[in-house]
């Protein structure tokens, strides 16, 4: 049955000052030193070796950040967006040309246009409904982007938490035990979050309950999301993990060693396919032949009712120099500059990078959000979940 978690409007209203566990440095945050408002990333390109922030201060140093992955995960991209949008508007760039060019640097992650668009209009209806000088209207209206952006930033807290709660309560039902061995695929905690994270966070509920027995850690190539930061992440918060390559992963599920499948989302279409991170297809087939729960945890705001189908979702393809190549680490190595890339295939060997593959629905036990839970997954019942969540946010 679907929705068997639904929230009421009094539920999901959580308290203000829900502060969640993270790393020492805040993935992003709003600074306004003297010389002029700046947006502070930590650079996750440079994880785990180091804890280095970027700092943005004009919309095309963040859309460089996002295309580069220094700042990355479906949610956290539409905080980013959001924040980007009230950057251009208070530094005087063209908040439209700026909102494009934001909207546009990931095709895949949906979180990233809402994210762009819910600030932008935040701007236009400020500096339409503006009365007095020309400088006092763009003010205020850059003062309600970044309001806009604080908004949802604060929203994605309190979503995380709910999606942990909700989702804790599913693996209860779902697995006997008393105990959860859980694969998670790609980064999906404090990195890509406003909050806990997503997939990630309901794992960390589960460790923290006492009900986490193991943490199956995907490697994730070519980038090593996995490898470099869910591990990252685990290890902060003292969870039994283990680290396996991605094609280790069916040699796992045959020794009948993981209980659950736990992955996040860029984008989920209206029919319930769910696009994200590369090899998280492999594992849905596993698990159906293997009959492990494989449940998708992210935020209705990143279910899109405007895609129809799996086949309509536009797949970001990367540089092939991904696959050819492993990134050196930030120490560098001889001859190797530090970002630079260490060959690993003949010269001009072509690659095949998608950054995301897609999972029908019907390989998906369920999707869990922040307003409930959606099992089995269908297209009418997603729909009735994420109608709700915008009447009660319109409300």
């Amino acid at each position: 049955m679907a929705d068997q978690y639904a929230q009421s409007s009094e539920d999901i209203q959580l308290s203000e000052d829900i502060q969640a566990k993270t790393i020492d440095l805040p993935a992003i945050r709003w600074e306004e030193p003297a010389e002029g408002p700046v947006l502070v990333l930590l650079d996750q390109t440079r994880l785990p070796a180091e804890e280095v922030e970027l700092v943005c201060t004009d919309p095309p140093a963040l859309v460089q950040a996002i295309r580069t992955l220094a700042v990355r995960g479906a949610p956290l991209l539409g905080i980013a967006g959001a924040y980007g949008v009230a950057l251009a508007a208070a530094r005087g760039f063209d908040v439209q040309e700026a909102a494009d060019a934001l909207a546009d640097a990931r095709p895949t992650a949906v979180n990233l246009a809402y994210g762009v668009r819910k600030a932008q209009e935040a701007y236009r209806s400020a500096f339409g409904n503006g009365a007095g000088d020309a400088e006092a209207v763009r003010e205020r209206a850059a003062a309600a982007a970044l309001a806009a952006a604080r908004d949802l930033h604060r929203e994605d807290a309190r979503a995380s938490a709910k999606m942990a709660e909700n989702g804790l309560r599913l693996l209860d039902e779902l697995l006997t035990g008393g105990t959860h061995r859980i694969l998670t695929h790609c980064n999906t905690g404090a990195l890509v979050s406003g909050g806990e994270g997503t997939a990630f966070a309901v794992a960390l509920a589960a460790h923290r309950a006492g009900r986490l027995r193991r943490l199956w850690v995907d490697e994730t190539r070519p980038l090593l999301q996995g490898a470099r930061l869910t591990a990252y992440e685990a290890a902060r918060n003292g969870m039994a993990y283990t680290l396996l390559t991605d094609n280790a992963a069916g040699s796992l599920f045959a020794a009948g060693e993981v209980d659950a499948v736990l992955i996040g989302a860029d984008r989920i279409a209206a029919d319930g396919s769910v696009a994200n991170k590369v090899g998280s297809y492999p594992l849905a087939v596993l698990a159906r032949y293997h009959h492990v729960p494989f449940i998708v945890v992210a935020p209705v705001t990143t279910v899109d009712p405007e895609t129809p189908d799996g086949a309509s979702i536009e797949v970001e393809q990367r540089a092939g120099h991904e696959v050819t190549e492993v990134t050196a680490p930030q120490a560098p190595l001889a001859g190797v500059e530090a970002g630079g890339g260490i060959p690993v295939a003949p010269l001009g060997t072509q690659a095949y990078n998608p950054a995301f593959d897609v999972t029908p629905p019907e390989l998906v036990t369920a999707i869990v959000t922040e307003w409930g839970v959606v099992a089995p997954v269908t297209a009418d019942d997603l729909g009735e979940l994420c109608a709700r969540s915008r009447q009660v946010t319109m409300s």
